[in-house]
């Protein structure tokens, strides 16, 4: 009367098969190749443009800062630089600076 249910009990005895460990080494491998060059390289290529446009700034560069803040830069130092809005004088830091602008984009935004 049970011997229908004998063949799904040796069934479940079953051992599942174990993955291949080289398959899961491979697997974490590949995935951290993917982190790393999807986000890990771009963002070092961008703080180092970054680095490099705020290291090639000189007197005169109109500038935007990550603010949205638009002026002409007057003065430098090694960490600070001076900003000269149009109305007043501001000093900032040189990490703050998003973009240089073409010269002469401030006399056409008045």
């Amino acid at each position: 009367m049970l011997e229908f249910l004998i063949p799904a009990a040796h069934a479940q005895d079953a051992v599942p098969a174990e993955s291949n460990p080289i398959f899961s080494l491979l697997f974490f491998v590949g995935l951290f190749a993917l982190m790393y060059f999807m986000l890990i390289r771009p963002q070092q290529k961008r703080a180092k443009e970054h680095q490099n446009l705020v290291g090639s700034l000189s007197k005169g560069d109109e500038v935007v800062l990550t603010s949205g803040l638009v002026g002409k830069v007057t003065g430098l130092t090694d960490d600070y630089m001076t900003l000269d809005t149009g109305t007043v004088e501001l000093k900032f830091q040189r990490i703050a600076v998003h973009a240089v602008l073409p010269k002469g984009t401030i006399k056409n935004i008045d």
